[in-house]
């Protein structure tokens, strides 16, 4: 019997500010609505985002996040910025990557480049 990874969800109080947000962060089309919920396809092997509504609001850090490896991480930092998201401190100290939260505080990391990237 396969195993597929079909999707990784992000509950929110509002799917289509987030579902936006990464839209535009990740640049994937939003789809959706269907059946409420609004999703991102990156396609090949990678699973799908799922943005669900929920109606408890985010009360701790996140046990999962998204880790993301730009060419450029202060370029990307700063774009994510002007689309709404904001760097946070979780306890992290004096470490190469930067820890942001998208609009409803899910928190996600912009690593530094690969070695031959940089």
């Amino acid at each position: 019997m396969a195993l597929r990874w079909q999707n990784i969800v992000i509950d929110c109080s509002d799917p289509l500010l987030v579902g936006s947000f990464w839209s535009e962060a990740l640049g994937l089309e939003l789809h959706g609505p269907e059946d409420g919920e609004l999703w991102l396809e990156p396609g090949g092997e990678s699973p799908d985002i799922l943005f669900l509504s929920v109606p408890e609001g985010k009360s701790v850090k996140d046990r999962i996040h998204l880790d993301l490896r730009p060419d450029d991480q202060a370029a990307e930092v700063e774009r994510l910025i002007s689309l709404g998201a904001r760097r946070i401190d979780i306890g992290q100290g004096d470490v190469s990557w930067v820890v942001m939260a998208d609009p409803e505080a899910n928190e996600f990391c912009v690593l530094s480049p690969r070695p031959e990237n940089k």
